[in-house]
């Protein structure tokens, strides 16, 4: 910039020289002038130097806060009508932005750790090198040390190198240096730096395992026990009435058809309490499925033949094969559609069947024009049934064999219309 107005000034500051030197003046004028138009050019190619090198050095300094990380300092001056009072602004403006957004990074990154510390899910991460980077405090506890120790050590030295390959997700009995426990493993990458890195996720399932299973304990303790006090109430209260009636003396005139009645009741509810018991061990005992080809098209109609109390109304569907066990698939679809049928038969209503391919899915829709559900909380607990006789075993072993099968059952009213939808989605 000095040289180039320097350029600009020069064939002035050489015709007045020219002149100056040519013309009769004193020598005293001419070495004045000399000197003033001279300093004058100096003073001026300077200003403009000046004039340009400090705002880029401003924006310089700038830039390098900026890149040290400090978004603090602003160019002072800009002014709208210049070009570099442009730059300055736009310079200001992107530090403030940068600010903002480090600011954000700094409040999320402080929450994320507090979240990783206050955690109770043990968190490693490792490098491409298997050598740990960060862990949390639940990590700290499962490997019984502090994280000043442990960090950078490798995932063989802390005995989780197996769980960095094989399977993302797992599930493993194992003792760690806090204990002994079921334990879920679930690994993912991330990148750090451009470079790959692993991040380890170890749950301890055993409290939560142990919570599910007081639970399921509670709740077959509170169903044998609702049943056994129905079955045995009744045969404890006739057997009483039974002691008394024999300890007579006489015996009454009808005590032989007394008794014979009361026996009768005794061996009714003994019977029914042991159907109650062989239903209990069928659902607990469900075989595994033997998976072979099943023609779906098939398969449907087959079973609504069966209904001849209301012949269910089929929309034709897609024809497919698919692998399962045809003997449990029968006993789903029939459990269904006999509760459809139910319940369309206190309305007067039909039974509608249809069936899609979704994508790998198939996809059953059994619907019913009966009054609906009215508790759906229950409707999947054993044994519970609002229809009189019933079993309430019919949607528990249903909904059992289509998750043996990869596949899930819900039962919902309808939207469209009156009544229940059952939709049954099994994996093609």
């Amino acid at each position: 910039m000095l040289l180039l107005a320097l350029a600009a000034g020069l064939p002035a500051v050489v015709t007045a020289m020219i002149m100056l030197w040519v013309g009769s003046y004193s020598a005293k004028v001419q070495w004045t002038l000399s000197v003033v138009i001279l300093g004058g050019w100096w003073a001026c190619a300077a200003a403009v130097r000046d004039r340009v090198a400090s705002p880029l050095r401003t924006l310089a300094n700038l830039l390098e806060a900026m890149r040290e990380g400090d978004y603090s300092i602003r160019a002072r001056g800009a002014q709208d009508e210049d070009a570099l009072g442009d730059v300055m602004q736009q310079v200001n403006a992107m530090a403030t932005t940068l600010r903002e957004q480090r600011l954000g990074a700094l409040e999320a990154t402080t929450l994320l750790r507090k979240v990783m510390e206050e955690i109770d899910v043990a968190i490693f991460a490792f490098d491409g090198d298997q050598h740990l980077r960060l862990v949390n405090r639940a990590g700290e506890r499962l490997l019984a040390q502090p994280s000043e120790r442990i960090m950078n050590a490798s995932a063989a030295a802390l005995e989780l190198a197996e769980f960095l390959g094989g399977a993302e997700t797992q599930s493993i009995q194992r003792t760690f240096p806090s204990g002994a426990g079921r334990y879920g493993i679930h690994r993912s990458m991330f990148r750090e730096g451009g470079l790959p890195h692993q991040l380890l996720v170890v749950t301890d399932l055993t409290r939560a395992l142990r919570e599910e299973e007081l639970q399921a304990w509670q709740r077959l303790v509170r169903v044998l026990g609702h049943e056994l006090n129905n079955s045995l109430a009744p045969i404890k209260s006739i057997a009483g009435s039974l002691e008394t009636l024999v300890k007579r003396d006489p015996l009454p005139s009808d005590w032989r058809e007394d008794t014979s009645r009361g026996l009768s009741i005794i061996a009714t509810r003994s019977e029914g309490l042991s159907r109650f018991m062989g239903a209990y061990a069928r659902l607990a005992k469900l075989p595994p499925p033997q998976l072979s080809a099943v023609d779906v098209g098939a398969w449907i109609r087959n079973v609504a033949i069966l209904e001849q109390r209301i012949h269910p109304v089929l929309k034709p569907g897609p024809e497919f094969t698919m692998r399962g066990d045809r003997d449990q698939l029968d006993q789903l679809l029939i459990n269904l559609l006999r509760n459809a049928v139910d319940a369309s038969l206190e309305t007067g209503g039909g039974v509608t069947i249809e069936w899609a391919r979704v994508g790998t899915q198939l996809e059953v829709l059994i619907d019913d024009e009966g009054h609906g559900l009215s508790n759906t909380a229950n409707l999947f607990v054993p044994f519970f049934t609002t229809k009189p006789g019933g079993s309430g075993i019919g949607l528990v072993l249903s909904r059992q064999i289509a998750e043996a099968h990869g596949g899930s059952l819900d039962l919902r009213n309808r939207v469209d219309a009156r009544g229940c939808r059952a939709r049954l989605i099994l994996p093609v």
